[in-house]
């Protein structure tokens, strides 16, 4: 046994981690800590050094350390790189086009590390002991890796580049190339990448850090400016449908990129994406990229508030009638202005429409209008439909709100039992298991061995049937058609019973609206309007049920922009009330008032909509506002 001899073996012992290995008689390495004997042995090159020993066989010897075992040494911005190429190639299999990945993302994403001040400026954020090669002018680099890349040569005309330091680098190609290891330099102790430690303590301001998260909000504004047909909420659901990757996204890496301690809080997700902050995060990328006004979103783009009206009222099983209401409100409010729709990141108040849930809160107004959702008049409107149809089966029939409510009551039941059984099934650990360091390496896949062993026996006892696979991906949750007894289609239904003709027009029978809101919180406030569901009818919050479960929002998002709608639809009643009630006492301003509601008389009815006095009705008391 000779120590001196087996300091060149390096590895750690998989029994106890520790580097101190010895020698057998056989010539094999065994760890002087816990005595464990490994497979491996020395070459030996002169038979003569080991008395008393005849050659039985020939060995191998000990090979040189794996590429794998090593790693490559890589930045985290590599890292989200990658995740930003596979969910680019996941939209591309979707039916985006290539041009999104090439083009348009290529350009955010080379504009974000310039900005972010880690490529393409001439002091780059780096504290490694190397440079950082794609800081280097030279293009000819031959351990790039093209396979990740998603900055080609391709320049955007409508970037234009100010100032010196945010000139790129003409020369440079490719943003990140991936420099296998040397055996005189190692990663990081508390890090799998170069920065991982560095990047997680990075707070400087004025710079937008990435994250996970971040990347969906990349793919959002990549698809806006593509005007793909493809919103925000689709592209949650699919994140969650496991088409896009998100959740564990990591696992795409390759195997040479080691993932390890202050990687995995970088990394690792463990919640599921949320409206309202990739929404805040796009804006926010936005304005920080300095990009320049979007395309312009105009009738016949997808992301139009009447081809969106249109989506939806097939997804709900809505009359088709019920579309041009949507669209005359969609013209008077003034939502439908290219200027309205049309994000421009670089104006005062940057803000981009939320166009789904925009086009979902028209179809709540047209509703309120025709049915007024007051658990009342809808039921009653449903009577006369219900007698007009048993008396006339041959003609069109009339739609029954009654009758629609219990179908879509149904169907949503079922859609939400399976969203939480899949949410409640949904393993989070990864295949690619995470460890805080390389000394437990071998401690945590032996656990993720043991658990996925575990899971398949318990799976096998609580159900024999095979697992499914996931569904292939579809702009549509509910699938309505006309052979289907149990789940009746009123696309084709008629509005007759709910409309009544005078003169050369329709008007609608109801003849009242309330407001979702009658008071706005100030500017300064976090929230725009409270959303209580006790303030409200029972039909209301089944609509607003509906349709938050369809776009994966919350109840009072919804609610929220329903308000904002109505207050552009009636703003000259809306300013007389707000002079009305300064004369009056003063309602708290930091919360909206929800319990009191303003109804709405038609005198006249001019394209289906109503021109209104209102009448305000708070408790017991009533005020006529001239």
């Amino acid at each position: 046994m000779d120590l001196d001899e087996a300091k060149e073996f390096k590895e750690r012992c998989t029994q106890c981690a520790a580097v101190s290995w010895g020698l057998t008689d056989e010539g094999k390495y065994y760890c002087t800590s816990c005595h464990n004997v490994t497979e491996r042995s020395k070459e030996v090159v002169n038979t003569g050094a080991i008395p008393n020993t005849k050659i039985q066989a020939i060995n191998r010897g000990l090979k040189r350390k794996r590429k794998l075992e090593k790693g490559w040494d890589w930045y985290v911005c590599e890292g989200f790189q990658h995740i930003l190429y596979q969910q680019a190639e996941a939209l591309k299999t979707l039916g985006v086009g290539p041009e999104l990945k090439n083009e348009v993302l290529h350009n955010f994403w080379k504009r974000y590390l310039q900005k972010s001040k880690q490529a393409y400026c001439k002091n780059p954020v780096y504290t490694s002991k190397r440079k950082a090669p794609v800081l280097e002018d030279n293009p000819s680099h031959s351990d790039w890796d093209s396979e990740p890349e998603l900055l080609s040569d391709f320049s955007c005309p409508s970037f234009v580049e100010s100032g010196a330091e945010s000139q790129p680098d003409v020369h440079t190609q490719k943003p990140f190339p991936i420099i296998k290891a040397s055996q005189s330099e190692t990663a990081s102790i508390c890090s799998g990448s170069v920065d991982g430690v560095e990047y997680s303590l990075r707070k400087e301001k004025g710079i937008v850090k990435m994250t996970v998260p971040r990347t969906l909000a990349f793919c959002c504004l990549a698809l806006l400016w593509q005007r793909e047909t493809i919103t925000l909420s689709d592209l949650l659901r699919f994140v969650e449908e496991d088409h896009i990757p998100y959740i564990n996204a990591f696992q795409h890496f390759p195997e040479e990129m080691k993932l390890y301690g202050r990687d995995k809080g970088i990394f690792a997700i463990e919640s599921w994406p949320n409206y309202e902050d990739i929404y805040k995060k796009m804006i926010e990328i936005a304005t920080f990229l300095d990009l320049p006004r979007f395309p312009d979103i105009t009738e016949d783009c997808y992301l139009h508030p009447n081809m969106l009206c249109l989506k939806y009222l097939m997804e709900v099983n809505l009359p088709d009638e019920m579309h041009n209401l949507t669209c005359q409100v969609v013209k008077m409010t003034g939502i439908g202005e290219v200027d309205f729709l049309t994000f421009d990141p670089i104006a005062k108040m940057a803000k981009t429409a939320k166009y789904d849930v925009q086009a979902v809160a028209v179809i709540v107004v047209v509703l309120k209008l025709l049915f007024l959702l007051d658990d009342n008049l809808e039921w009653s409107l449903s009577n006369i439909a219900e007698k007009y149809n048993e008396k006339n089966k041959e003609d069109k029939p009339w739609f029954d709100f009654r009758k629609w409510y219990q179908v879509m009551k149904k169907s949503l039941d079922e859609k939400k039992q399976k969203w939480e059984e899949t949410r409640a099934k949904y393993l989070w650990k990864s295949e690619k298991p995470l460890y805080h360091s390389s000394i437990d390496k071998s401690v945590v896949c032996k656990r993720r061995e043991m658990v996925v062993n575990l899971q398949k026996q318990f799976s096998t006892l609580v159900d024999s049937t095979p697992t499914i696979g996931k569904k292939s991906p579809s702009s549509f949750q509910f699938n309505w058609t006309e052979e289907d007894p149990d789940r009746t289609c009123f696309h084709g239904h008629s509005l007759q019973g709910v409309l009544t003709k005078k003169g050369q027009s329709l008007t609608t029978k109801n003849s009242l609206y309330w407001l979702s809101t009658q008071k706005f919180c100030r500017s300064y406030c976090k929230h725009v309007t409270t959303y209580e569901e006790s303030n409200f009818s029972l039909s209301y919050q089944f609509i607003i049920n509906l349709f938050s479960f369809l776009l994966r929002i919350k109840t009072s998002f919804l609610h929220e922009e329903v308000s904002l709608i109505e207050k552009r639809l009636f703003k000259t009643k809306y300013s007389k009330t707000k002079k009305k009630s300064s004369r009056s006492r003063k309602c708290d301003p930091w919360i909206s008032n929800d319990v009191t509601r303003t109804l709405v008389r038609n005198t006249k009815s001019q394209a289906l909509l109503p021109t209104c006095h209102f009448r305000t009705r708070c408790g017991a008391q009533k005020a006529v506002i001239q």
